[in-house]
């Protein structure tokens, strides 16, 4: 599905949410002041406290599934990250407040009226909210949406709550009063394990946490059999909401044209997508050697015009003429290897070992400069 599908689907599911949570709020609250049930009134002020959350994620899912700008090169997938950390917060809140306000109610109770309306309130908030978990998990499954998953257990969070709410109004009706504090507090720490769980992969991406070790594992040796791939190293992953993205060097022969160097980081990217599920983004650094040699320095090495500028002025200074059609700069091994083409006419009246020891004597006097070859054409 492209981001447009994906964040069209995201906003229906938490738009349908966001009116069932109104609807369910303002009967809870309605039949809870009629029957004198301070639980179904705190949990449909709950309700309400959840349209906040919807229109997080409506918000969030609008604006994930925007294409790359100039202010977010990269994306906007990071929105549903930010906002399944905010969801976990807003879910333990909630798990907090359910534990206190049952603690209060083990020495606060209060005569009902209406209890089979009571129940029946409860009990429809119950399958309206496991509904909503099922649809909602449903399509952050299908979207691979880690927000819209957060969103899906705060509806379940809710069928919990009421499930209290059933409890403890089944359980005054009966006289048990403590029955539905007691459950309560359960569903209050179920709902804060589930917050940290949800808090804890949102913080790990938002710092660039890496995928499994075991994936990266399989990808570097699934690169590392690519032919032209000397070896793999260098390799990073991380998280970007639903997408994985990645970077790694790859070493190849050192003389390469860059075309073929080209063809061979195509040939990574594509590899490396087919090994990792999600994987959308792979930028692929080629190596002519390992650059993670803290032995090899190029500090002080001129760059190519410079160095060019350099080769002139020693072949002027000791007075060599010849007609250099192409020079071919080598940066390997800490120093520059050169490569003169020179025309094949050259041949006819002179020696091919004799001119490459003139420019190689020439070229080694040079700090910085290494083997000398010539090719004639």
């Amino acid at each position: 599905m492209d981001s447009i599908g994906r964040s069209k689907a995201s906003q229906k599911v938490t738009l349908v949410g966001a009116v069932i949570d109104f609807l369910l709020s303002v009967i809870k609250i309605f039949a809870g002041f009629i029957g004198n049930s301070g639980a179904l009134i705190a949990d449909g002020i709950h309700s309400f406290s959840d349209l906040l959350s919807d229109w997080v994620v409506w918000y969030a899912a609008k604006h994930a599934g925007e294409a790359p700008d100039a202010e977010h090169p990269y994306g906007h997938e990071r929105f549903e990250t930010v906002a399944t950390l905010g969801l976990s917060i807003f879910l333990a809140i909630v798990g907090t407040g359910i534990i206190f306000d049952a603690a209060q109610r083990l020495s606060d109770t209060g005569k009902l009226s209406h209890a089979p309306w009571l129940l029946a309130v409860a009990a429809l908030s119950i399958a309206s909210k496991e509904a909503l978990y099922w649809y909602t998990v449903i399509i952050a499954k299908k979207v691979k949406s880690d927000m819209l998953k957060a969103n899906a257990w705060h509806h379940r969070s809710d069928a919990f709550s009421s499930v209290v709410v059933l409890i403890g109004i089944f359980g005054a009706a009966n006289g048990y009063f403590y029955l539905d504090s007691i459950a309560a507090i359960i569903v209050g720490l179920m709902i804060i394990f589930i917050a940290w769980k949800l808090g804890i992969g949102a913080t790990k991406e938002l710092v660039d946490t890496s995928i499994d070790a075991e994936d990266i594992a399989r990808l570097h040796t699934a690169l590392s059999e690519i032919k032209g791939v000397n070896s793999v190293h260098s390799l990073r992953t991380r998280r970007n909401g639903h997408k994985i993205t990645a970077d790694v060097h790859v070493q190849v022969n050192p003389f390469l044209s860059v075309s073929e160097g080209h063809i061979i980081s195509v040939s990574v990217e594509r590899v490396a997508k087919d090994c990792v599920e999600g994987l959308s983004d792979v930028t692929v650094h080629i190596d002519p050697e390992d650059d993670d040699d803290e032995n090899l320095s190029y500090e002080n090495l001129p760059e190519r015009a410079q160095a060019l500028q350099i080769l002139h002025q020693a072949l002027k200074l000791e007075e060599c003429d010849y007609q250099i059609e192409r020079t071919q700069l080598h940066y390997l091994d800490g120093s520059i290897l050169v490569d003169f083409y020179l025309p094949l006419d050259y041949l006819q009246t002179t020696d091919a070992q004799e001119i490459n020891n003139q420019l190689s004597s020439i070229v080694g006097k040079l700090p910085g400069y290494g083997e000398v070859k010539v090719y004639f054409s």
